[in-house]
């Protein structure tokens, strides 16, 4: 028989498959519900939208009480809603009554790895690969979707400082409360630290020196951003490249501009600091 999806209603003919077999498998999260309860009704979309979230991890099991009462009866259900973990063909786990978003994240958490654990290993494997983007376009994602839970923050923060995206990964790491500010949280705060002295390339000092003597040199300054960029300061090389493109949008026949748009193709269309420099450029040419 096929593997169950993530969200199952529960029937007198697929209980013992669903409730009991399943769970040796993986955790079963039952939900006793009811059309006339109120509070069932705030609960369960919280449970689907965890059921989607952890991907398998544990199955939703819905079971409406008025039309299961034996089996409700059984498992000794005396309120609705209530929820129960079931592992190895044995409640473990639960609660009744509606309960906020956090709270069920606390309960599952006792019992089922980090939702985020495959897509950090994932972007752990880019960067070993040296897909340092490819790293930071799929923690972007998932730190979002985490509502920047700390451990997806420090690995976000680690992806970013990997791009030699500096700046970015200090904003990240801003996020994190100072009550979370571990070792691993000061171990990438002094890489940042090591990093940026490192970008300090004798080309760069050159460059700036020499456009901090001729300031209206769009060669020199375009010659900066590249540099910048090589180095991953993508910020601060599209600040000058704007420059140029402000005096003169077609400077070089059209150079400035291309390798705006090439920069903005290297960080990613998703990145928010793509999104924010190609709303810039939108702004100046139209």
């Amino acid at each position: 028989m096929d593997a169950p999806a993530n969200i199952v209603e529960i029937t007198e003919a697929n209980a013992q498959q669903l409730l009991i077999d399943e769970s040796f498998n993986r955790p079963v999260v039952v939900d006793f519900w009811a059309e006339w309860c109120e509070p069932c009704k705030q609960l369960m979309p919280l449970l689907e939208k965890l059921a989607h979230e952890y991907g398998g991890a544990f199955l939703l099991a819905k079971v409406n009480a008025d039309e299961q009462q034996m089996l409700a009866s059984q498992l000794g259900v005396r309120s609705l809603p209530t929820v129960m973990v079931i592992k190895d063909g044995q409640p473990i786990d639960g609660f009744a009554g509606a309960q906020p978003e956090s709270a069920i994240r606390e309960v599952l958490q006792k019992h089922l790895p980090s939702p985020w654990d495959a897509k950090i290993a994932e972007a752990t494997e880019m960067l070993d690969n040296d897909d340092a983007n490819g790293a930071v376009n799929l923690l972007r994602g998932v730190w979002e979707e985490s509502n920047k839970l700390t451990e997806v923050t420090l690995a976000y923060a680690g992806a970013l400082i990997e791009a030699n995206r500096l700046d970015d990964a200090e904003a990240v790491l801003g996020e994190i409360r100072m009550v979370d500010q571990d070792a691993l949280y000061e171990q990438l705060m002094a890489q940042i630290e090591l990093k940026r002295e490192a970008a300090r390339s004798p080309e760069v000092e050159a460059l700036e020196a020499e456009l901090a003597s001729n300031p209206d040199s769009h060669e020199v300054r375009s010659k900066l951003a590249v540099q910048l960029g090589t180095h991953g300061q993508y910020r601060e090389a599209l600040e000058h490249l704007l420059v140029i493109l402000k005096a003169d949008r077609d400077w070089n026949n059209g150079e400035a501009k291309r390798l705006y748009l090439d920069m903005l193709a290297t960080i990613g269309k998703g990145d928010p600091v793509s999104a924010e420099y190609q709303r810039k450029l939108f702004s100046l040419l139209y």
